[in-house]
């Protein structure tokens, strides 16, 4: 195969995340990448360090695009309309994005600057939009927590077809989401 022109880190990362979508996050290597991308494996690393090194890119783009799709929806909201709303991003794009959404679930190497500037992006969105419940510090991050097991839960047996019942899966989301903001409002400081 020839050298595709055009081809840098940017692209590689691209085509990483639209494989790991259609594919999922487990199934991501080298030779499907450069498969997909027309090239041998040994040329992508011309522009990256490795599998490891495009996880975590992978990774980073879906931190930043969950981050940037919950800000999205906080616009405009306070409060449990806030909440609900970034709630709500948060589960649309792990829907949307089974492979992508997987990626954000592994533990970064210590010390990474890049993810912990992407994971505070993220978190600030969401402590920002508890601040009106005054939870406190220690309360705060016990919400953000508790929102992230939420969703992740839900969105986890809501992709793996786990509500198989007849019942509207939006408003099962609500309940979930209206109880916890029923305890937010409690927990206040």
């Amino acid at each position: 195969m020839a050298p595709r022109a055009g081809l840098d880190e940017a692209v590689v990362m691209r085509a990483a995340a639209e494989l790991v979508d259609e594919e999922g996050f487990e199934g991501l290597s080298l030779s499907r990448l450069a498969e997909r991308l027309g090239v041998r494996s040994p040329s992508l690393y011309k522009h990256v360090a490795g599998l490891e090194a495009v996880q975590r890119g992978v990774a980073l783009l879906a931190l930043r695009a969950i981050a940037r799709r919950m800000a999205e929806a906080a616009v405009g909201k306070a409060g449990p309309d806030a909440m609900m709303a970034i709630a709500e991003a948060y589960r649309a794009y792990a829907k949307e994005h089974p492979g992508l959404y997987a990626a954000t679930l592994r533990a970064p190497e210590p010390g990474d600057r890049e993810w912990d500037e992407a994971s505070d992006q993220l978190l600030g969105i969401i402590i920002r939009v508890l601040e009106p419940f005054a939870l406190g510090e220690e309360g705060t991050l016990h919400a953000i927590r508790g929102l992230r097991s939420l969703v992740h839960g839900f969105a986890s047996l809501e992709s793996s077809g786990g509500f198989g019942m007849p019942l509207d899966i939006d408003e099962s989301f609500r309940r979930l989401m209206t109880s916890f903001l029923a305890g937010l409002r409690a927990e206040r400081t």
